[in-house]
């Protein structure tokens, strides 16, 4: 039963509330408004400032997963030294959001090209991280000469078979790099039969971490002093594998048009010499900065081959105009990076004085 009188008692309550509102939006707008005629001035006092500052400014720390792991190996988080060096990269990597949206828009391009040759290995997919933090995703070389996706240095690229001259560096050739990222992996898992060691001695060498386990005797990662890079080199693979993995719980609202699109390529086989690479590039539609950027193993203006080895080069198979005005781009989910046409061209001879043949 409805007590005489409530129906009203609810109206004022209503009317209360709407004032309260109107009240509260005009003190927030008062106080953005003196913030910013302060700010012309300069006259802002520091009391008022800090007060502006904690009512608008919101920063959270990070969770860490309970159930945190690398390459289905657990990471001891109830270890305070372990969760502490978690959190640092966690929140180094979620608040360095440049970085970390650039990371998220390259991984959706390379990832679709790294994963399948991982799989191919039996390498565990975490390891895609790797090469994340190794370079982000671009064709960087270090101080130490070390080059690529992989960060592959000379003499290891060459003794996996990789080919290295004026001409052609297959470090820049991100299939041809994570093969051989893949050969190290495998080879390192031989002896210390423990992914998460095996990561780290990617950063360190074999030798480093097995000499490491030796003169500290354990026989993990997370139980060893290590350098400021190794010792944070896991840690950092940890965090990108979380960030990346679970963009909105680290706070990136990301839409498919806000990630960098697979491009599809078709393939052009060569057996011969390439007198001219800015030639051979507009002989094909494109242009030398195109084929460059496709190709970035191609490290000279011309392709000698005397040996009349077989190369692949990539060009665009839809050209550069991936994107719309509002960029947005048709790329199904079902693309993947650089999917490749089945049917290929082969050049038997590319110079500036004659016709390329071309065979289809």
């Amino acid at each position: 039963m409805v007590e005489p009188g409530s129906n009203k008692f609810k109206q004022m309550f209503v009317s209360y509330k709407k004032y309260l509102f109107v009240v509260g939006t005009a003190l927030v707008l008062l106080s953005i408004f003196k913030l910013f005629s302060y700010s012309l001035s300069d006259n802002l006092s520091d009391g008022d400032y800090e007060d502006y500052f904690n009512a608008s400014y919101k920063v959270f720390s990070v969770r860490i997963p309970k159930n945190l792991n690398f390459a289905g190996e657990k990471v001891p988080i109830t270890d305070f030294s372990v969760r502490e060096a978690v959190e640092r990269e966690l929140v180094v990597n979620t608040y360095w959001q440049s970085q970390s949206l650039l990371l998220h828009k390259r991984a959706n391009r390379w990832f679709p090209l790294i994963e399948p040759i991982l799989k191919k290995h039996n390498i565990p997919e975490d390891f895609k991280y790797i090469a994340l933090i190794e370079s982000q995703l671009t064709n960087v070389v270090s101080p130490q000469g070390a080059t690529g996706f992989w960060q592959i240095i000379e003499p290891t690229a060459l003794g996996y078979g990789m080919e290295i001259n004026e001409e052609v560096d297959e470090r820049y050739h991100v299939e041809k790099s994570t093969e051989a990222a893949c050969k190290y992996f495998k080879e390192a898992y031989k002896i210390f039969n423990n992914w998460t060691l095996v990561a780290a001695s990617y950063n360190l060498g074999m030798g480093g971490i097995h000499g490491q386990l030796n003169k500290q005797h354990v026989n993990s990662y997370y139980d060893l002093l290590l350098n400021e890079e190794t010792g944070r080199y896991v840690y950092r693979v940890l965090a990108m594998k979380e960030i990346i993995g679970r963009p909105k719980v680290y706070g990136y609202m990301l839409r498919k048009k806000d990630l960098y699109p697979p491009i599809q390529t078709k393939r052009i086989i060569v057996d011969s010499t390439i007198h001219n690479l800015a030639d051979f590039a507009l002989s094909q539609n494109i242009n030398y900065k195109v084929l460059k950027l496709f190709n970035p193993w191609l490290r000279a203006n011309t392709l000698s081959n005397p040996e009349h080895k077989k190369y692949v080069i990539e060009i665009p198979k839809n050209g550069m105009e991936v994107y719309d005005l509002d960029g947005n781009y048709e790329n199904s989910s079902s693309d993947t990076l650089n999917k490749k046409d089945t049917a290929s061209a082969f050049i038997t001879d590319v110079s500036p004085t004659k016709d390329s043949l071309v065979m289809n």
